[in-house]
């Protein structure tokens, strides 16, 4: 049976964009982040990691330099006991990208690939998930993917069809009360 997702991007949601972190010592963690995954968790969400990794593309780390610093961060979520079931990235970018690197991307956000292949290989139900995302275009990407409740995290964007919050208290909230929704739509 499908599960709904709470879909986070990673830069400037699960950490402050210092601008291409890919080092532990440069991540600090967003406030409120590892309470939110413990929400979803509890409500029976997976957690799923999307991000944009041009800095890969554009030779400012490496593949591996983004893996290590992955591990790393999934160990600390897991440190509280919080599970991120999967994480997905494109290293691609149209203009800016090196050598292979510079292509247009169908994961690259705002185009829902990452999202697509998460609910295949996750078994995911996007119309029931959430995105938090901090630029317009992880909205835009969300929404091409079937996913009804966004939410711009500390965003000077605007979207219409998504909701802006500066504490991800709120978002655990909305969580909160939709899984009530769904578990009483859900009983017989």
């Amino acid at each position: 049976m499908s599960r709904p997702a709470l879909f986070l991007d990673r830069d400037g949601v699960i950490n402050i964009d210092h601008g291409h972190v890919h080092r532990p010592d440069d991540f600090d963690f967003i406030p409120g982040i590892f309470d939110l995954v413990l929400t979803a968790q509890r409500c029976g969400y997976a957690t799923v990691v999307v991000t944009n990794q041009a800095g890969i593309g554009r030779g400012l780390y490496t593949e591996d330099q983004f893996a290590e610093l992955t591990r790393w961060m999934i160990a600390r979520f897991n440190d509280f006991g919080a599970v991120i079931d999967a994480v997905y990235h494109c290293p691609y970018h149209p203009e800016h990208g090196l050598g292979a690197y510079r292509q247009a991307s169908f994961d690259r956000k705002p185009q829902p690939g990452m999202l697509l292949r998460a609910a295949q290989d996750l078994d995911l139900d996007l119309r029931n998930s959430l995105l938090v995302g901090d630029h317009a275009t992880d909205v835009q990407a969300a929404l091409a993917a079937g996913v009804e409740h966004c939410f711009l995290f500390r965003s000077n964007d605007r979207c219409e069809r998504a909701t802006a919050v500066d504490d991800l208290s709120d978002v655990s909230l909305h969580l909160q009360a939709l899984a009530t929704l769904q578990r009483g739509s859900a009983q017989p």
